[in-house]
């Protein structure tokens, strides 16, 4: 096994610079998911991957059209005996804003101090390149012509717009999609220093409220002092939102929700964590929430609610000095164990019903079809497993465990095909997914791929 070790690792880093430059060439490809003028570029997103895939080895690599972009299905199953593992992930990447970006145009990836910097480099681009180098690092130190498991893969191409086709996908390829477990690979790790696995990740419910004031915009010199500002009472109501111990203000928005058990409080207070650090790397100017928890609890354990988006008067371009007819806020609500959204946004729902200003109309879209559940990794043999090839992979004594702030279709998967979810990726922090100069460690890419060499080994039989 000491061999197998050494030999894992000394491939990856013999291979570190084909795996960087394959992963480039991948990024330049502006694969945004939910813009109609990027719509080829996500075909053509796929069929790069297709084509990577059948050049590692993968007897079986096809495109599957689906709501919104197509998806990238593999396979390699000549491991009989062996459990059969189907890998998750996508290769759809966020908009951009690319005045934002310092570092490199959005889609001109580049090198700089050990990481790459460039949109979908780590979320989620860079998590499958992983998965390509780590199965490669296994056939090539165990001497393998075939993986030690049957390897499934889907990669679907719309996860960032809310992966609408996602179930269709799952209902019509439900046999062909068989397996013993599913490894979801669009997470985070906790620290360079410190990886830890992810064993739950929080739902997800979006939603935006519109309000009404005046019939039409109109001149504030000529109504000011006497209508309707729909702006206020907007910003009255998201005021109301959480109360003054950080709690959402829904009523019975907490009855479902499940206490943390002792020893998920025990697991993640084991993980080092210091404030200077995570403000520094979460680029946040401060640190608030739930009273009565810790960073880490109201992180990943506890509900949260978050103010995306919001839309009112003239807020581009030269001001009209108009009271504005209708205004708008994007709301994003993380879920946790106990709750189902379906019931989150009745609450919603009865909480504006409530609230609103007799003087204003408002309404109401609950983005329910995109909504996620939460989800928790039960007890098995194959998180073991992880474990310890992440503690070989990343060259650690032992990893810690920890949850997933964001959502993701993990408890869509688990329904659909009837297997437990299990999560790794190689996304930190601070490599800003998401936002402008996204960026991915090599280091962590490299790590990565060999903990995936090492788990293919774990797994395997003979």
């Amino acid at each position: 096994m000491e061999r197998t070790e050494s030999d894992i690792r000394a491939y990856v880093d013999a291979h570190a610079r084909e795996l960087v430059a394959e992963l480039a060439a991948w990024v330049r490809i502006p694969s945004v998911a939910g813009v109609a003028e990027r719509e080829h570029h996500l075909r053509r997103s796929a069929s790069w991957l297709a084509g990577e895939l059948r050049a590692v080895g993968f007897p079986c690599a096809e495109i599957w059209g689906g709501a919104d972009g197509p998806a990238v299905y593999a396979e390699w199953c000549e491991a009989p005996g062996a459990p059969t593992v189907l890998v998750y992930s996508h290769h759809d990447v966020r908009a951009v804003k690319d005045e934002n970006w310092d570092e490199t145009a959005p889609f001109e990836p580049v090198e700089r101090d050990g990481r790459l910097y460039g949109r979908g480099t780590s979320d989620a681009k860079g998590q499958v390149m992983a998965h390509l180098w780590g199965v490669r690092a296994h056939l090539a130190a165990s001497g393998r012509e075939a993986p030690a498991v049957n390897l499934k893969l889907l990669v679907e191409g719309e996860e960032e717009s809310g992966s609408a086709g996602l179930a269709a996908m799952l209902h019509e390829h439900r046999e062909r999609l068989a397996a013993d477990v599913v490894l979801f690979s669009d997470t985070l790790l906790w620290r360079a220093d410190h990886p830890a696995l992810c064993t739950s990740i929080r739902g997800m419910l979006g939603a935006r409220i519109e309000a009404y004031g005046p019939l039409t915009d109109i001149h504030s010199g000529a109504v000011s002092g006497a209508a309707p500002n729909p702006a206020i009472e907007l910003g009255r109501l998201l005021s109301l939102l959480h109360d003054d111990e950080g709690r959402i203000a829904f009523p019975g928005f907490y009855d479902d929700v499940e206490p943390i058990p002792e020893q998920r409080r025990a697991e993640l207070a084991a993980l080092p964590f210091d404030e200077r650090d995570w403000l520094e790397r979460s680029h946040t100017r401060s640190i608030g929430g739930e009273a009565g928890f810790t960073v880490l609890e109201r992180l990943w354990e506890r509900p949260a609610l978050e103010v995306i988006a919001l839309t009112a008067g003239d807020p581009v371009g030269v001001k009209r000095a108009a009271v504005p007819s209708m205004v708008s806020a994007d709301l994003s609500i993380r879920t946790v164990a106990g709750q189902r959204v379906e019931r989150v946004a009745e609450q919603l729902r009865s909480w504006l019903e409530s609230s609103i200003g007799d003087r204003f109309e408002c309404s109401l879209e609950v983005q329910q079809e995109t909504a996620q559940e939460s989800y928790r990794t039960p007890d098995s043999p194959v998180v073991d497993a992880l474990a310890s090839a992440m503690a070989a992979g990343f060259g650690v004594a032992e990893v810690g465990r920890m949850g997933n702030a964001g959502g993701g279709p993990a408890e869509l998967l688990a329904r659909s095909l009837e297997v437990p979810i299990v999560f790794f990726g190689t996304g930190l922090v601070e490599d800003n997914w998401h936002d402008s100069d996204e960026s991915a460690s090599i280091e962590m890419l490299l790590a990565g791929a060999a903990t995936l060499a090492h788990l293919w080994e774990e797994l395997g039989v003979g």
